[in-house]
């Protein structure tokens, strides 16, 4: 089986951080300078490795195999969260290429192909997954018209001519070309490092559906407008923000888990009535059923809430990306891996965060391997991973990818 080089993993991850550092983590939002800076650097380690690397219309990089026969895909992305981890995502990407060193130095998997993908936008900057999406058909032109940054409002065709990518044709998956999908991620969460294993094989990823709460009211004096008349956008806000969570407990799984990780209100002074307000509320289940459990439990709260006054309420779902199983032949696979590497320090779980590998899922089995996150902490400059494990990770990636592309 390929062995892989532990210290040249460690130094391109360590190298590829140097894009948009930030502290101790990174901050390398995707069509950044620093982004596309570290996407021109990636393309060059990618032909260093024998890959005939491009950079699509959209930003993914793909490091395609010259080689002959079925392929292997690799990858996940290489854009970064605000202020974000030096590992979410990228570590994946350099695994793939990792691999493909290693399967090229082994006499014996020489002849083994891997294709090498850092997705486009899978943080979300300008729409959800765009890259992996844009690689199977769904997200196209149209879309792009569309897409303006989360945060700046700046239409993504502006920031692709920034990029030097107007015109640039997009990649699309070739049939027949790849056996499998496989990708790697730190877990960014804490089950790993709580149960002393160190590889997770992932058996499900979450679906995710978020919905943005709209709240009209009226803005007027804070100090010259008595109570009983108000109509207090920021107050209506908040009593639906309590009736969600305390209706949510009742629908939930065993592992749901739901967020308002963004509100506000209009115009934001201390002596005024806010007129406007607004919240972002998501959700997450591996389980359909109880995503749509929570989702006609918040369209029922906000007809009520609405029909109830005094504010008027607005719900659009802004996000609906459904949950995937992983492919049990992959699985199968990684756990060979990881019994022949890590005996016994290995277990099945499910990924509470969304990957590009559900949207590849779509078109091509597909599965996950996760490393354990040091104290559970991701989205956060002080996300870690302990270089051993980052190594042993890789190993049992490699020879996973042996065994799938040989047959084993």
């Amino acid at each position: 089986m390929p062995r892989i080089n532990g210290e040249r993993l460690l130094a391109d991850l360590r190298r590829i951080a140097d894009f948009g550092r930030y502290e101790t983590g990174v901050h390398r939002p995707h069509l950044s300078p620093q982004d596309v800076e570290s996407r021109r650097w990636l393309a060059g380690r990618m032909k260093e490795a024998g890959l005939e690397p491009v950079i699509d219309g959209i930003g993914t990089v793909m490091g395609k195999s010259p080689k002959t026969g079925p392929r292997l895909l690799m990858g996940s992305h290489t854009d970064t969260q605000p202020r974000g981890g030096w590992l979410d995502g990228v570590m994946g990407v350099i695994y793939g290429l990792e691999v493909a060193r290693a399967l090229a130095e082994d006499p014996e998997t020489a002849h083994l192909a891997v294709d090498v993908a850092s997705w486009a936008d899978e943080e979300g900057h300008w729409g959800q997954m765009v890259g992996s999406k844009s690689f199977i058909g769904r997200f196209g032109e149209e879309d792009i018209d569309r897409a303006r940054h989360r945060d700046e409002g700046m239409p993504m065709r502006e920031a692709l001519k920034a990029a030097g990518l107007e015109g640039v044709p997009r990649e699309r998956i070739e049939e027949g070309r790849y056996r499998a999908y496989l990708e790697a991620h730190i877990e960014q969460g804490g089950l790993l490092e709580a149960s002393g294993k160190h590889i997770g094989i992932v058996t499900a990823i979450v679906g995710i559906f978020a919905f943005r709460l709209t709240f009209s009211g009226i803005q007027n004096h804070a100090g010259t407008t008595p109570m009983p008349i108000r109509k207090d956008a920021g107050v209506a806000m908040m009593r639906l923000y309590n009736e969600v969570m305390e209706r949510f407990p009742t629908l939930a799984g065993p592992r749901s888990v739901w967020t308002v990780g963004k509100m506000g209100v209009e115009p934001g002074a201390a002596a005024i009535i806010p007129g406007k307000a607004e919240m972002i509320l998501q959700f997450r289940d591996a389980d359909v059923a109880v995503l749509e459990r929570f989702e006609a439990a918040l369209l029922e709260i906000v007809a009520a809430h609405d029909k109830r006054g005094p504010c008027a309420v607005q719900c659009v779902n802004l996000s609906r990306t459904m949950p995937s199983i992983m492919d049990d032949r992959l699985l199968d696979a990684l756990e060979a891996a990881a019994a022949t590497h890590a005996a016994g320090q290995h277990v099945r779980m499910p990924s509470g965060a969304g990957h590009d590998a559900q949207i590849l899922a779509l078109e091509l089995p597909s599965a996950m391997l996760f490393v354990p996150s040091i104290g559970g902490i991701s989205h956060h400059f002080t996300e870690n991973t302990d270089d051993a494990d980052i190594v042993l990770g890789c190993q049992v990636f490699a020879d996973a990818a042996a065994r799938i592309l040989k047959g084993n």
